[in-house]
């Protein structure tokens, strides 16, 4: 038994050996153009809402940040104003020490002016209410300040945990855009941009704000798209309109999400009849924007390894558009 148990480990362990390549690893076959594609597409969607949501987080520390820097230094002015209050009560209050044989009847033989000592214990007293009774308003108003300057601090330190805690999906962010990137060169599909790009001139049919700002979305195309750009040599999507309205006088808020919301009241039917040029164009899941252009064209930041620039809005734009709003 023993010598043909060990005649069957031996043919097992000759047949493990010689299925085993020689370098001891198996190599994985490389994705065909199809494969590589499809997952670009997966990696572009995920990116998207991930680009979104750190450019939220991003906003909401800026915000924090400066509401505290500016309760603080009303904090640190109140407290100077408070201390000054309290160094002239201190020579209030040195003055009554000094004056304080005016109390006592050793002090009102020798003064020998029973009025005159009256009326300056009264100016002495006078003051020294005067000032106690500053000091209390000033107190008031500092416990107050305080207050405020810990749901400052509050408010800073959640803003520092939220961006924290998304500084795992920035990671997250930034190796989605490098595989995005390898794929994109494999393809033969990376568009560097040029930051300096100096655009196109835009000659569609805008009038009044909407044609400054598309004039502006317009000098920009060339340019390369980047997660968080702002300019003025790269942009993201909700960048490039939040600048592009900017330059016309209208402030939008900074991400594709707010401005979506911003305009709860100003949305309007995605019609090619009803759109005008220069209203906010939305995808679905609020993962990309762009800007009508007229003429059934949209000028973007589409994505990664891609340039700013216009486009037909063809049937597979209109599929993916959720809505629009018009600034």
């Amino acid at each position: 038994m023993p010598l043909k148990f060990g005649r069957i480990a031996a043919a097992v362990g000759l047949i493990t050996i010689t299925l085993l390549p020689l370098d001891g690893a198996v190599a994985e076959p490389q994705p065909t153009i199809a494969q590589a594609k499809a997952k670009l597409k997966k990696l572009n969607d995920q990116a998207d809402k991930l680009v979104d949501r750190y450019n939220l987080a991003n906003q909401r520390w800026k915000k924090a940040k400066k509401a505290y820097d500016r309760l603080n230094e009303d904090y640190a002015r109140q407290r100077k104003t408070v201390e000054a209050l309290r160094r002239d009560l201190v020579t209030v209050a040195i003055s009554s020490y000094q004056f304080g044989g005016l109390t006592t009847s050793e002090g009102l033989i020798t003064n020998g002016d029973p009025q005159s000592v009256l009326s300056s214990m009264a100016t002495v007293n006078q003051i020294a209410a005067g000032h106690t009774a500053s000091l209390r308003a000033f107190d008031a108003a500092n416990q107050t300040l305080k207050a405020k300057h810990g749901q400052a601090k509050q408010a800073l330190a959640e803003a520092d945990t939220a961006r924290d805690t998304l500084a795992a999906e920035k990671t997250a962010t930034e190796r989605t855009i490098a595989e995005q990137t390898k794929l994109l060169r494999r393809l033969g599909a990376f568009r560097a941009g040029d930051p300096n790009s100096p655009g196109i001139v835009y000659s569609g049919p805008a009038s009044g704000n909407a044609r400054t700002a598309l004039e502006f979305a317009f000098r920009q195309v060339g340019k390369p798209y980047q997660y968080g750009g702002e300019g003025p040599g790269s942009y993201d999507c909700s960048g490039l309109t939040q600048a592009s309205w900017r330059a016309a006088g209208v402030e939008l808020p900074r991400t594709t999400w707010e401005q979506w919301s911003w305009g709860a009241d100003r949305r309007i039917p995605l019609d090619l009849n009803q759109l005008q040029p220069g209203d906010l164009l939305f995808s679905k899941g609020l993962g990309h924007m762009g800007m009508y252009a007229g003429d059934g064209k949209m000028v973007h930041a589409p994505r990664t390894g891609d340039v700013i620039k216009v486009v037909d809005l063809d049937d597979y734009w209109w599929g993916r558009l959720l809505g629009a709003v018009r600034p």
